[in-house]
């Protein structure tokens, strides 16, 4: 199914043909495609609005996407998943280093898969911000089923049908993890005040697949967003109800990706 550019986690897109709803503010406020071609109507004496009295508030709000640290099953080419394997010595050193930077950009809010190596990854930021961390089951990462704690190599030798596929047996589906965290996303950004920055600590796959559902991109475009590198952020920017890729892999000069997602 294609997905447009600001249609909302979980609601179908508009019929072809037809100028879809304008989206949901920041505030809950909703504004029709008729109001939106009419800068007229609302106004209490009828009469034309200017463009700029017309324009929606501007409920711009940012999440810095950041991937955890590094593991030792990332080191060895396992696909982790929901397995719960902590960071390894440079996957902590990699999340206090990250953590100074993101620090500057004076984030009002953390939010974090529960799994531990986001966790871990979240901690020296609150530490140095003082913000609380909030823990969100659907920033988990994609659920690898059968291919939990296998190789690449491994997976190729006894699932290659699957793995030709990237469909892991009794795992989740790319459209079931991108709609998951792309949810997450958009519900975190619904709590925030405007102009403020939070962050959300997750990983590979879900961060990258819920990114491009939530700018739109439709499924078969999914892989033109690069996977992220161990630690690294991507920034998506809010404003007017629609989505954009402000920064994307940021916090390092370019690294082989160690990671479940491809």
């Amino acid at each position: 199914m294609r997905r447009r550019a600001g249609v909302r986690c979980g609601l179908a897109p508009a019929e072809e043909g037809k100028v879809p709803v304008v989206g949901s503010d920041a505030t809950g406020h909703t504004s029709s495609a008729s109001s939106a071609r009419d800068p007229g109507v609302g106004s209490q004496d009828g009469g034309a609005r200017s463009p700029e009295s017309a324009r929606p508030p501007d409920h711009s709000v940012k999440l810095v996407l950041w991937r955890h640290g590094q593991t030792q099953w990332n080191v060895q080419g396992r696909f982790q998943g929901q397995s719960d394997i902590p960071l390894d010595e440079v996957g902590q050193q990699q999340a206090e280093r990250a953590a100074r930077l993101l620090a500057a950009l004076q984030p009002s809010a953390i939010f974090s898969s529960d799994l531990i190596r986001a966790a871990a990854t979240a901690a020296p930021l609150a530490r140095l911000t003082g913000l609380a961390v909030t823990p969100d089951k659907d920033l988990r990462e994609r659920y690898g089923g059968l291919w939990e704690g296998l190789t690449d190599v491994e997976i190729r030798a006894r699932y290659p049908v699957e793995h030709s596929q990237w469909r892991p047996p009794e795992g989740e589906t790319t459209a079931a993890v991108a709609e998951r965290a792309c949810a997450a996303m958009e519900r975190i950004a619904d709590t925030m005040t405007p102009g403020t920055l939070a962050v959300v600590v997750s990983h590979g796959a879900a961060l990258r697949l819920g990114a491009a559902r939530l700018l739109g991109l439709p499924e078969e475009l999914w892989g033109a967003i690069g996977p992220l590198a161990n630690c690294a952020w991507s920034v998506l920017g809010r404003r007017r109800g629609r989505w954009r890729l402000i920064e994307h892999n940021a916090g390092t000069l370019p690294e082989p990706v160690l990671s479940d997602d491809r």
